[in-house]
């Protein structure tokens, strides 16, 4: 499998979303979206499944950990896929299951996009509900965007980007202090040295090429 650059679902809908940075307070969460839990148990289940796909795709977890731990990478692609799903919802904007095919088959078909996915942390059960957000993210900065000249997209993103902020993440601590401006000498999701978000030495010492 090739090794590629993490993509933050964020970017998908619009530059300079800020996360919440608090702790949930919801027992056993890893993470709260907008009021909607995601389980330490979901997420144990999310990050043995990627493991189990990756190496039956002949791939390798040290390939992504550049930018943190599975469980950080994989609850941060869940999360952020949630957050995004909820606010299109909010602003009245959907997606149909034959729009979510069409954009699996746009991109190569399911096994093409599955391995795409590996590459972006996103285990093989959470591939739809990525490629819903993905899908439902372009669709709400379009409602505001007007057009298709830059000048209407960038206003449509800027737009998305206030819905998407006012649906709060609160991560559990366990899994690190969220990262709110990463760089290439510190690119990493989240910030933490416990046994959740440690990467491996080799890794943690090498920058990623931008």
């Amino acid at each position: 499998m090739k090794s590629t650059r993490v993509r933050v679902i964020l970017a998908v809908a619009a530059a300079g979303v800020a996360l919440t940075a608090c702790s949930p307070t919801q027992a056993g969460a890893a993470a709260v979206v907008g009021g909607q839990r995601i389980s330490s148990s979901q997420l144990d289940g999310d990050v043995r499944e990627l493991e189990a796909a990756l190496a039956k795709a002949g791939g390798s977890a040290a390939q992504l950990q550049s930018y943190g731990s599975l469980p950080q990478l994989v609850l941060y692609q869940t999360a952020t896929a949630k957050q995004l799903t909820i606010a299109a919802e909010r602003k009245g904007v959907t997606a149909t299951d034959g729009e979510v095919d069409q954009l699996i088959s746009t991109a190569g078909g399911q096994a093409q996009y599955e391995q795409q996915m590996l590459q972006q942390a996103v285990p093989p059960s959470q591939m739809r509900a990525y490629a819903k957000a993905s899908l439902l993210a372009s669709k709400l900065a379009a409602k505001y965007g007007g057009g298709t000249d830059q000048a209407a997209l960038q206003r449509g993103s800027q737009l998305a980007s206030k819905d998407v902020q006012a649906v709060k993440i609160s991560w559990n601590p366990r899994y690190g202090t969220f990262n709110a401006q990463p760089s290439q000498q510190q690119p990493r999701i989240f910030l933490t040295n416990d046994r959740f978000g440690k990467a491996p030495a080799a890794q943690a010492e090498a920058a990623p090429q931008q």
